[in-house]
């Protein structure tokens, strides 16, 4: 199920207090809201989501709307759990040293496949870009959020939104990484529908 309509009577589940409506929207959800939290808060993306869920499920009886909205209403969340993650370090960074070490924790199969090297390489890429332009790819590209939903979750303006969604796919399209990896290699076919030397 990805269909925001196929999700709703998910999401109306949940609301009613059924674990398995829940867990429906959380596999819908959860790749995204953990992508956008890698490009925001780096590696504290699983903890930041986890407390975002955690508020969801939390104030879910509050919520009313479509699937849509309630993405939107999601994201905001982890966005606020995002800055206040930031807040956070920057009041008392954390010493590497005193903390368990983080290869010697079990991994599960899904955030081993999350891991991929082309995902890593992309919101490395993503998270390159200056904040409002990273935010703004990732709610509008990789979360599917539309532009009025963003702009609620980030506390902008529509037009805003679009710029920062067309500057930062422009920066990335224009990046040397991605210039490299779209390079035609030598020896392979060319596209017989574009002209020669387009």
């Amino acid at each position: 199920m990805s269909d925001d309509d196929d999700l709703l009577p998910a999401l109306r589940a949940a609301q009613g207090g059924d674990e398995r409506g829940f867990a429906t929207v959380w596999r819908a959800l959860q790749p995204a809201v953990l992508r956008y939290l890698r490009v925001v808060v780096g590696d504290a993306a699983e903890d930041v989501a986890s407390e975002t869920w955690l508020q969801a499920a939390r104030d879910l009886h509050r919520f009313s709307g479509d699937f849509g909205a309630f993405r939107g209403w999601l994201f905001r969340i982890a966005r606020h759990r995002g800055i206040d993650e930031r807040r956070r370090l920057g009041r008392r960074p954390e010493d590497p040293a005193g903390s368990v070490n983080a290869e010697l924790r079990a991994r599960d199969a899904a955030a081993e496949a999350f891991e991929g090297s082309d995902t890593r390489w992309a919101l490395g890429l993503i998270a390159s870009l200056p904040a409002d332009q990273a935010e703004a790819v990732m709610l509008r590209v990789v979360a599917g959020l539309d532009v009025a939903t963003t702009a609620k979750v980030l506390g902008k303006r529509s037009g805003a939104v679009r710029i920062a969604t067309m500057r930062g796919l422009r920066r990335l399209a224009a990046h040397p990484q991605v210039q490299a990896r779209n390079a035609p290699v030598a020896g392979s076919p060319v596209d017989p529908a574009l002209p020669e030397g387009v």
